[in-house]
């Protein structure tokens, strides 16, 4: 059994009633707090198993004492501030992490080249999505992810859908993909190095490498063709760029910037738009979408269908930007 020394009793009322409470009754709650758990766990375990689940394998996944508290805690103090564009770029995108990418992309050409052939997916992109992710497998978390989803599907906010993936990552374990102890990730049950939730590994991840498992956790040709492979079931389109900086030689009004407001480039440049040094864009009927995420006088982007197809990996403009242009970056 998984003992911890921290209980969570309420939302952010432990130190409180640990004040106020006598130690006997502070005992009684905690102990009230843990069979309540538990018995949760023994309904999962006997969900689980009764959808053909190895009974010792859930048994030993399941194994844990009380809620997480960390992991209630990082949950329930979601930050609340918001980034300009600008800002995200420089926190996400360092020249550190541009080297180390240009490196990856140059050692793994024979890998990279192997995942375009089969999955025809721009190979900088999934190095961008993999950098971004988790700085190229350097960045997976350390949380248990059976630990993490059990505790927010008993305390979450969003108890439904934590349940859901905890089953999900049980069918994992069943498959014996990776041992319970082995299986980590962020303290919501993003797992492995392109930090898929286990309802995403079940659809995309791949055994790539032929060894039997799909190991995002430490296998990188296996890491890199899932993330090539869920970009693809996504509908990426292996003709087409996912976006370039933009001048604008005018004024757009705000009803014309954004993802819905498709022209063609023909369209876009009667309208002032150009590539970033201010000349033509090499083709008329591509149709794309300008996006300006800081407003008027900061960067702007013309994206295409790829910069969607990213979005469906996390839906984000500034995510999916960040990926285009540390995957150009890199490659």
């Amino acid at each position: 059994m998984i003992e911890r020394r921290k209980f969570l009793i309420g939302a952010g009322t432990a130190v409180t009633i640990s004040v106020i409470l006598s130690d006997s009754l502070l005992t009684k709650a905690t102990a009230q707090s843990t069979a309540g758990y538990q018995a949760f766990l023994k309904q999962i375990q006997q969900q689980a198993v009764q959808q053909g689940f190895d009974a010792s394998i859930m048994k030993r996944a399941l194994d844990w004492s009380v809620p997480n508290a960390k992991v209630i805690q990082l949950d329930r103090k979601q930050p609340e501030f918001t980034m300009t564009w600008a800002q995200y770029y420089e926190k996400v995108i360092s020249p550190t992490k541009i080297s180390q990418g240009k490196a990856s992309y140059q050692s793994l050409q024979n890998t990279l080249s192997q995942i375009w052939k089969q999955y025809r997916v721009d190979p900088r992109i999934v190095l961008g999505i993999w950098g971004i992710e988790s700085a190229y497998g350097k960045h997976t978390g350390k949380f248990n992810v059976i630990d993490s989803l059990a505790t927010l599907a008993y305390e979450g906010r969003r108890a439904k859908f934590f349940k859901s993936e905890l089953m999900k990552a049980l069918k994992i374990l069943d498959s014996r993909d990776i041992a319970p102890e082995k299986m980590l990730g962020s303290y919501a049950g993003a797992m492995g190095q392109p930090q898929f939730m286990p309802s995403a590994y079940l659809q995309y991840a791949v055994d790539f490498s032929g060894t039997g498992q799909r190991n995002i956790w430490t296998n990188v040709p296996d890491v890199l063709a899932s993330i090539a492979n869920y970009l693809a079931k996504c509908g990426w389109k292996a003709s087409e760029p996912w976006g370039q900086e933009i001048t604008i030689d005018g004024n757009l009004s705000q009803g014309q910037i954004g993802r819905k407001n498709i022209k063609t480039l023909a369209q876009w440049q009667a309208l002032g738009v150009r590539r970033r040094d201010g000349s033509k864009f090499s083709t008329n009927s591509v149709q794309g979408a300008v996006i300006r995420p800081d407003g008027e006088g900061g960067q702007a982007f013309m994206v295409y269908h790829n910069f969607n197809v990213i979005r469906r990996y996390n839906p984000s403009d500034y995510y999916a930007l960040a990926v285009g242009l540390l995957g150009d970056a890199v490659g």
